[in-house]
C-alpha cells in the first residue's frame, strides 16, 4: 500500500466534486492502488474535512465505477481484469469511431483545425516517449483521444467516454497489458491526418490497429 500524503490538506468550503477530482487523480496515479480500502477517517484529516463531503465524492466514484462499496466493509478502489481492459478498449474504440465519423461531415477548415490540435498533442506525447517518461506519455495518451472525443461538440459522447478514459489510465498504471507501446505512441502522428481528409473506410482499421490490445 503506498503511502497517503500525496493528498493536499482542503478547507470546508470545498465541493464534493473537488474532492471526487482529487481522488480520481490519486486513483489513476496509484496513490490508492487496485482493491485498497479508502479509510474515510485518514482520509477526511488530511483533507481537513468532515466525513459528509468525503462520502458524498465516494459515493460520486462509486457510481462512475472506479470504486466499490463492499457491505460492512467500506469502500475499495477498483480492480480491474485483462477482461475488462478488452471491454474498456472495445467500447472506447466504438466511440471513438463514433466521434470520427462525425466529425468527417464537417466543414473541411474544422477537421483541419482539428488535426491541428491532435498533432500538437501528439507531439508532446512523442517527446514523452523520447525521454522514457511514460506518467506523462499516459496522460498525453488521454488527453489527445479525449481531445478528439470532444471535438464533435457531444457533450452525451463525450460524458459517456471520459469514465472509460479515466478506467484506461488506471489499467496503463496497473496492468502490462495495458502499458503504452513504442508503436501505439506513433500512431498518434498518423490519426490526425485522417481525421482531416481521411473516409471512414480508411479511419475504422487505423483505430482498430491502434485500440486492440
Amino acid at each position: 500500500m503506498k503511502d497517503q500524503a500525496g493528498l493536499t490538506a482542503m478547507t470546508p468550503q470545498s465541493t464534493s466534486i473537488k474532492i471526487a477530482e482529487q481522488l480520481r487523480e490519486k486513483i489513476v496515479e496509484g496513490f490508492f492502488v487496485p482493491g485498497q480500502q479508502i479509510n474515510e477517517t485518514h482520509v477526511s484529516s488530511q483533507l481537513n474535512l468532515s466525513r459528509g463531503p468525503l462520502r458524498e465524492a465516494l459515493q460520486r466514484l462509486s457510481q462512475e465505477g472506479l470504486l466499490v462499496s463492499k457491505p460492512n466493509r467500506g469502500v475499495f478502489v477498483v480492480e480491474l481484469t485483462s477482461e475488462d481492459v478488452d471491454e474498456i478498449y472495445g467500447v472506447r474504440e466504438i466511440l471513438e469511431l463514433g466521434a470520427a465519423e462525425l466529425m468527417t461531415s464537417r466543414p473541411a477548415a474544422r477537421r483541419r483545425q482539428v488535426a491541428d490540435k491532435l498533432l500538437a498533442i501528439a507531439a508532446k506525447l512523442s517527446a514523452a516517449a523520447e525521454v522514457d517518461d511514460w506518467n506523462r506519455v499516459q496522460k498525453l495518451d488521454l488527453a489527445f483521444h479525449t481531445a478528439l472525443v470532444s471535438a464533435p461538440g457531444n457533450s452525451r459522447l463525450l460524458r459517456a467516454y471520459t469514465t472509460l478514459a479515466t478506467e484506461s489510465l488506471i489499467c496503463m498504471t496497473n496492468l502490462k497489458q495495458a502499458y503504452p507501446t513504442p508503436s501505439s505512441v506513433s500512431h498518434h502522428a498518423l490519426m490526425p491526418e485522417l481525421i482531416a481528409t481521411g473516409t471512414m473506410a480508411e479511419i475504422r482499421p487505423a483505430f482498430h490497429r491502434h485500440l486492440s490490445l
